[in-house]
């Protein structure tokens, strides 16, 4: 039985796998997206996001702790500086997991892209953020509609005798 085992060891020995989680941390950390297998990206996902939130508090501590773990002074500054900066809002949840539809072809092993959440622009929702809000109800707009509504009085007066011209000269012929 496999009670509380719940580790992949990746078939590595646990200094290799450790090397191997390390080298892939500071590589998604600088190139924001990496292409792996699925297995894992997903013991990575477990290994590098609680290495983001401990770079949202910018201490002399916390860089030591993440850099015993990385061992990449780039992926540090990279992962303290503009990563924190941009996850900073975020509770949780900074990787993206997407499995792509081919197997790797030597051994089928099945494959995914890992991203880091927010270096995405693709799925970033800025444009509806940005899009004004329309309002359907007249609550709260009292003065401004009454101002609009005039406006499209006068529009509509002006647009009715046009129609009523031309209905005149159709009778006409």
């Amino acid at each position: 039985m496999r009670h509380g085992k719940k580790v992949n060891h990746l078939g590595r020995t646990s200094a290799h796998r450790h090397a191997l989680l390390s080298n892939m941390a500071s590589s998604l950390i600088l190139n924001k997206r990496i292409t792996t297998t699925v297995s894992k990206a997903k013991e990575l996902r477990k290994y590098v996001e609680p290495l983001i939130t401990k770079a949202k508090t910018d201490s002399t501590h916390s860089r030591r702790v993440v850099f015993s773990y990385l061992q990449n002074k780039e992926s540090v500054t990279t992962l303290f500086g503009e990563v924190a900066g941009r996850t900073s809002d975020r509770k949780g949840g900074y990787t993206r997991i997407i499995k792509l539809s081919d197997p790797r072809l030597g051994d089928a092993a099945d494959m995914c892209l890992m991203e880091l959440v927010d270096f995405n622009d693709l799925y970033k929702k800025d444009g509806s953020a940005k899009k004004a809000k329309t309002r359907r109800g007249r609550k709260g707009k009292k003065e401004d509609g009454a101002a609009e509504g005039e406006a499209t009085a006068v529009e509509s007066t002006e647009e009715k005798p046009k129609k009523a011209a031309k209905k005149t000269a159709k009778k006409k012929e």
